[in-house]
């Protein structure tokens, strides 16, 4: 695993402290004079808890746009390196213990992971967690269930890359699977409870797939005959 540089470290806490900033002037503007009782700091605390991830989400976003973080290889010492290791703290310390938390409703961990750049199609979920999620991309009807893992990045000593995961439409991703870097599903698949789909596999339309590392378990053409 890879050094973060103290110049990457500045880096994100100044974006940090500057979406600290901005919560806290706009929670002081929004509700500094409206009356709230006994919970005022409650509220309060909570609006700008609120108010921080909105902002960080927008700082991150703003970063990539202005530095963009490319699929591929990540060679050490290089720009992109740079910017993996900024990306990499805003996770780290601001968005994956939200991930992780299970505590924000399904629908609206949608909106999170669209936020932070995966692109979902319409009525797809995750109950599970969309790691590096700029580099995901689910078609429409489908569902990531309880548990599972997406993990476009590779992280294997010093070697560090990312390569998109791509699932299609009416996919089925069960609970605790795992689905890896560089993976391509087709319309319609499955992947069975608990399987590990390893890097660069192919999944086609229809086909079930399960196992520890996942093996094809059914055709498309049996599965459509049966």
């Amino acid at each position: 695993m890879r050094k973060i540089a103290p110049a990457q470290i500045l880096v994100f806490v100044l974006l940090a402290a500057l979406a600290a900033a901005l919560a806290v002037v706009t929670t002081a503007v929004l509700l500094g004079r409206v009356p709230l009782g006994d919970f005022r700091g409650v509220v309060l605390v909570a609006a700008g808890a609120l108010l921080l991830l909105a902002y960080a989400l927008l700082l991150h976003r703003l970063f990539l746009a202005a530095f963009p973080l490319r699929p591929g290889e990540i060679p050490p010492g290089s720009g992109q390196e740079f910017v993996y290791h900024v990306y990499l703290l805003f996770y780290l310390i601001l968005f994956y213990p939200v991930m992780r938390s299970g505590a924000v409703p399904v629908p609206l961990m949608r909106l999170v992971y669209q936020a932070l750049g995966a692109r979902l199609g319409a009525n797809t979920y995750s109950s599970g967690i969309i790691l590096d999620p700029r580099f995901v991309e689910v078609g429409s009807n489908s569902i990531i269930g309880q548990y599972a893992l997406i993990v476009p990045h590779v992280i294997e000593n010093e070697r560090l890359a990312h390569y998109p995961v791509r699932i299609g439409s009416n996919v089925t991703v069960g609970a605790h699977a795992v689905v890896l870097s560089d993976v391509e599903i087709g319309d319609g698949a499955i992947v069975a409870t608990g399987a590990i789909v390893p890097k660069g596999t192919r999944i086609a339309a229809g086909e079930i797939w399960g196992g520890v590392p996942a093996r094809r378990l059914q055709h498309a053409g049996e599965r459509a005959t049966s």
